[in-house]
């Protein structure tokens, strides 16, 4: 009787175990954002009826251009950490560059360019390419930036932005159309001339191109549809956990500087921080022997304010 009851009693305290993992589950699930079913299930996503690149259409009716943006929504929307940090990272990035591709009357999807060539970093690829737009030193020159061993232009954002402007305006001009353009910033100009005059057709989507170039625009596309609309996709980003725009002053050099280490100090901010905000100085000095005038930026006192008061500051 006694072993019966025993029995009895474990199966009582067992099915209350589960019954309350079951309510402890459901309670953490319901807490969760967005539509509870993609934490248990990897699911496809849908394509869009109708999309455009710089306001050239994208030919979803094409089975192989479905295709190969449905493969590009799935790597960006699953590879969870690095379209987070792009989502974050955007919101200090993309108001400066839209600003600039406007100004060169640049349709604003190219921003997402600098996602795809550099993540929004100012990363060396092994090719020798540098900077957010991936400049090589050649290319870099040919489009007006200073590269020697004291500075480097590449690593400038605002004027690696400019000389990709420039870059993607003499492209337009020679294929009449944006979606050449962007293709022809990973492959080259001579490479996509070289397949137009080879395939004897001057549509991005009916050329075959390397796989890189192929993936090129869809990375792009697929881009452009998560940072539109993350929830979409299921990243849920509050504004307080972006990265915030940090205010600076320009601070005018036009001589030799022997150590900016001392230069930070009397700017009060660290030598590591002069850096952070003008990474295209490449020494710690300056030589300067033409006496070119350069513009430091320094990051506006309180330099050290908290991401909760910079929120502050910008709303």
């Amino acid at each position: 009787m006694q072993k019966n009851i025993s029995y009895i009693l474990l199966i009582l305290l067992i099915g209350l175990l589960i019954f309350g993992w079951n309510r402890v589950t459901h309670h953490e699930q319901v807490q969760l954002p967005g539509n509870n079913e993609q934490y248990y299930r990897i699911v496809s996503l849908p394509i869009p009826d109708a999309l455009t690149f710089a306001g050239e259409e994208v030919p979803l009716d094409l089975f192989y251009v479905r295709e190969a943006l449905d493969r590009e929504l799935m790597v960006n929307t699953y590879w969870h950490s690095a379209t987070l940090l792009m989502i974050k990272k955007s919101h200090r990035y993309f108001p400066l560059f839209d600003s600039i591709l406007r100004k060169h009357n640049i349709p604003v999807d190219f921003k997402y360019i600098a996602i795809i060539e550099s993540g929004l970093s100012n990363v060396v690829s092994p090719a020798g390419a540098v900077g957010f737009w991936q400049f090589l030193k050649g290319t870099g020159k040919d489009y007006g930036l200073e590269i020697d061993d004291d500075v480097d232009e590449r690593y400038h954002v605002v004027k690696s932005t400019e000389a990709a402007c420039a870059y993607l305006l003499d492209s337009y001009n020679s294929y009449g159309n944006w979606t050449l353009a962007a293709a022809s910033y990973n492959a080259g100009q001579k490479g996509i001339n070289r397949q137009i005059d080879r395939q004897k057709t001057a549509s991005f989507y009916d050329l075959l191109l390397s796989e890189e170039t192929s993936r090129y625009i869809y990375r792009i596309l697929a881009m452009k549809l998560i940072l539109e609309n993350p929830q979409d996709y299921g990243f849920f980003v509050s504004e307080n956990e972006v990265y915030v725009h940090i205010p600076t002053k320009k601070v005018m050099v036009n001589q030799r500087v022997d150590d900016w280490a001392v230069f930070a100090n009397d700017q009060h901010i660290s030598y590591k921080l002069l850096k952070q905000f003008n990474p295209w100085l490449r020494e710690n000095y300056l030589k300067n022997r033409k006496n070119k005038t350069y513009y430091i930026d320094i990051p506006l006192a309180p330099y050290d304010m908290t991401h909760q008061e910079l929120m502050m500051k910008k709303n």
